[in-house]
């Protein structure tokens, strides 16, 4: 048989077979004695402060060293609060991990059990004594449970217990579907060049298998690329299954990938899908160009030098010397059309003045006319 023992404490072993009060002998399978300060009490093995190494195989001997009963001996430790998490990859069904948080050296199992947090007065009636489920485990997935058919606007408690020959500890979690939505990530991600547009990716991808297609329930998505040679990524988002990246860079490999996430802003992005690969199309002017440069290094490195003069004019004429003619020409153009402008006001002036001056005398004479007419003060009666 089996007998399981807790780190640190006494243990103690007895003996199937013997009768009460005949001596016994014990003995360790693989070596020549028994564990050090270990004692016989009454027949029964007592191995004080037992650790990890006191574990083995032990045997129990009558006086004339027949074996009456053997056992092997586990240690280990008690379980602790185990670390769990749950995650929803769509919303009917959500899944639920964990993990140990001590290593107890022992066979453990799990007891995965929910319930719904807040009921209607109708499932009430029907679970009088509140309705406990089962997190469905699976073989092919140790440390993980599914919960099936929950409700995207319910909440559920978790009972997650870890169970050893020791005793038992458990978590309870609290789990609220729109808290931990996470889509799976999108599929079947396809990324082409675009004819005749150097600097730009056509992109597109499928819903996730996992996630229901219902229309109540949408995905928005998340694009990030970049070229293979760079280390940043670019990021947009949308809410289509296609998208063009417009500033690619013309020749040069670029990277692309897209996550998911609740179209409502529920949960968290998915993780991103795997990568996919493209080139956008070389732009055909650089592409002529460099060609063309091509072929005449290739023929000048074919030809042998020739010695013979250029008869065509060598021109040396610098591009700022042009700028410099221009800018004079400009200011000097600005300077005579000023001086044009100041002569042609001064000329308007000085006419303006000579007329009013002609204007003057014929005032004059109109006024002492009107003044020769008036009676004189002898002619008053």
């Amino acid at each position: 048989g089996v007998q399981y023992g807790q780190v640190g404490t006494d243990v103690t072993m007895t003996c199937a077979g013997a009768r009460a009060g005949s001596p016994v002998q014990w003995r360790r399978a693989g070596a020549a004695e028994l564990p050090e300060g270990s004692a016989i009490h009454q027949g029964a093995l007592v191995l004080p402060h037992a650790g990890l190494a006191t574990a083995g195989t032990y045997s129990c001997h009558g006086e004339d060293g027949g074996l009456l009963h053997a056992m092997s001996l586990r240690l280990g430790h008690l379980p602790g609060v185990p670390f769990v998490s749950c995650r929803a990859s769509d919303y009917e069904n959500f899944s639920c991990s964990w993990t140990s948080s001590v290593e107890t050296f022992l066979p453990t199992r799990y007891i995965t059990t929910y319930r719904k947090k807040s009921l209607t007065g109708e499932e009430k009636r029907r679970n009088k004594n509140g309705h406990v489920g089962l997190c469905l485990q699976d073989p092919s997935r140790p440390g993980t449970c599914t919960v099936h058919g929950s409700e995207f606007w319910s909440s559920y408690r978790l009972n997650i217990t870890e169970v050893n020959p020791l005793g038992s500890n458990f978590r309870l979690l609290d789990v609220t579907m729109q808290a931990i939505i996470k889509p799976d990530p999108p599929e079947g991600l396809v990324v082409e060049p675009i004819p005749l547009a150097p600097r730009r990716l056509h992109v597109s991808w499928k819903y996730p298998s996992s996630w229901p297609k219902e229309p109540h329930f949408q995905l928005r998505f998340r694009l990030q690329y970049r070229p293979v040679i760079h280390r940043s990524w670019s990021v947009l988002e949308t809410v289509n299954l296609s998208e063009v990246i417009t500033d690619a860079f013309a020749g040069l490999e670029h990277v692309v990938q897209v996550s998911a996430k609740d179209f409502l802003d529920a949960g968290n992005w998915s993780e991103w899908s795997t990568e996919a690969r493209a080139t956008p199309v070389r732009d055909l002017a650089t592409t002529a160009s460099e060609e063309t440069t091509t072929d005449a290094s290739l023929e000048s490195l074919a030809e042998e030098p020739s010695q013979a003069p250029n008869p065509e004019p060598i021109n040396r004429s610098d591009p700022l010397e042009k700028m410099a003619v221009l800018v004079s020409l400009g200011i000097f153009a600005f300077f005579v059309l000023a001086a044009v402008l100041i002569i042609t006001v001064f000329i308007w002036l000085r006419v303006r003045k000579h007329g009013k001056e002609k204007t003057k005398p014929h005032n004059f004479l109109v006024a002492a006319t009107h003044l020769k007419a008036l009676p004189s003060e002898s002619g008053c009666p």
